[in-house]
This record gives C-alpha cells, sequence and structure tokens, in this order.
C-alpha cells in the first residue's frame, strides 16, 4: 500500500466517525423538549408570540380562554384599554380590525360566551 492510500482512508474513517458524533447529537437535541421543536406551544403561548408579532414587543397578554378548536380568545393591551383578540393556529383576529362582522362571528362561533360572563381573573391574570 502507498502512504497516499493510507491518508485517504484515514480520511474517510474520520469523516465516517465525524458524520456518526454530529447524527447522534442532534437526534439527542430533537428528542429534548423545548429544543429544535421538540415540544410545540401551548396555545397561550402562540397567541403571545402572535400578538407580539402584530402589536409589538409592548403587548400584554391580561387573560386568556381556551375555546373550540384551538382557538383561544382574551384581552391584550398595548399601552391603550385592553382589546379583546381571538387566537387561531395561523391566525390573530383583533376587535380593533376592519373585519368587525367576521370578529364577531368568529367569536360566538369559538369562544361563546366569552364576553357575556366576567372573566374570573385569578393569580397572574390567566385562567
Amino acid at each position: 500500500m502507498s502512504p497516499r492510500r493510507i491518508r485517504v482512508e484515514r480520511l474517510i474513517a474520520v469523516l465516517g466517525a465525524a458524520v456518526l458524533i454530529l447524527g447522534a447529537l442532534l437526534l439527542w437535541l430533537v428528542t429534548r423538549d423545548g429544543v429544535l421543536g421538540g415540544r410545540p406551544p401551548s396555545p397561550e403561548e402562540r397567541a403571545g408570540a402572535q400578538l407580539r408579532d402584530h402589536l409589538g414587543p409592548v403587548a400584554v397578554v391580561r387573560y386568556t380562554e381556551r375555546g373550540r378548536r384551538r382557538a383561544v380568545c382574551g384581552y391584550v393591551s398595548a399601552g391603550d384599554d385592553p382589546v379583546v383578540f381571538i387566537s387561531r393556529p395561523n391566525r390573530i383576529l383583533l376587535e380593533t380590525d376592519p373585519l368587525k362582522a367576521e370578529f364577531d362571528e368568529m367569536l360566538r362561533d369559538v369562544c361563546p360566551g366569552f364576553l357575556t360572563r366576567a372573566p374570573n381573573v385569578g393569580a397572574g391574570g390567566r385562567r
């Protein structure tokens, strides 16, 4: 065997070991909760992220209530008076949006009774 042949075989072995180590590390990271998409966000966490994207970092969720079909309804404030919101997996609607009729219809559909009873706000502002 020539010295060049030995170097190529050694390089292949080192690269193979590196691929196996990186694969094991990636598998370990993926299976841990909360790392690299391990645990999906809760509906309340999803709503908070949507509201921060929509209203900016000053958005503060004051109250949430789970509705039908993975919806979350609640109150958010961004410096002004609290505003009612509806969070769906791929959409956020506020009562101040121009689509008021659509908002009212969706609120009746996914969170019936939300605005017809006083919120039971416990410690931390959420139920």
